[in-house]
């Protein structure tokens, strides 16, 4: 007798909150007969650690893929709907539909599959957690090389996140096409 399982896909987004750069997602599907040690919620583990895990997690998880929603995007459908643009196209990505889509969050993308939101899965869903280490690890690597064509800014160390550093940069440069021009701080200074 043959064995089955149901492919089950973590999926979450990084990227909601910053002034500037993309939304990414990832889609998770981790292997059955491989665990991977140390999954939690990215935001709760160091940037080394994040960066170990990532390459663990592509190199044995079953299938995983990348989605994301540029800025043009979100400027012109909002964050939201961006953000579930990013987790639908990471799904899709998947060389395998999965059965089941475990997605982070209250929100979930329309898919072709069966989808399950989880409030506070990135801590306690280890096919999320790997989905939000590899969006955050993508996400964070494509700020720094942002911020070497947009110096000034300080999207290196913060990320595109409104700090003061950030709001400072805004005001003394201006606004650069990597900025979310529909989110307030950017809407006032191009008004």
């Amino acid at each position: 007798m043959s064995r089955t399982f149901t492919l089950i896909a973590g999926v979450d987004e990084v990227g909601r909150g910053p002034l500037a750069g993309p939304v990414v997602a990832a889609a998770v599907i981790l292997h059955p007969q491989r665990s991977i040690v140390g999954l939690a919620d990215s935001k709760k583990l160091s940037e080394k650690r994040r960066e170990a895990l990532s390459l663990v997690i592509q190199e044995q998880a079953h299938s995983w893929s990348l989605g994301r929603a540029e800025v043009e995007e979100i400027d012109r459908i909002n964050i939201l709907q961006a953000s579930l643009l990013a987790m639908k196209r990471a799904v899709e990505g998947l060389p395998s539909m999965p059965g089941l889509a475990l997605v982070d969050g209250r929100h979930a993308p329309q898919l072709a599959c069966k989808v399950e939101t989880v409030v506070g899965g990135d801590a306690t869903v280890e096919a999320i957690s790997a989905a939000s280490i590899i969006a955050k690890v993508a996400r964070d690597r494509e700020m720094v090389e942002l911020d070497s064509r947009y110096p000034g800014y300080g999207l290196a160390r913060h990320k595109g996140y409104p700090t003061k550093q950030h709001l400072a940069g805004l005001q003394a440069l201006g606004v650069t096409p990597i900025h979310r021009r529909s989110f307030g701080p950017v809407k006032r200074l191009t008004g």
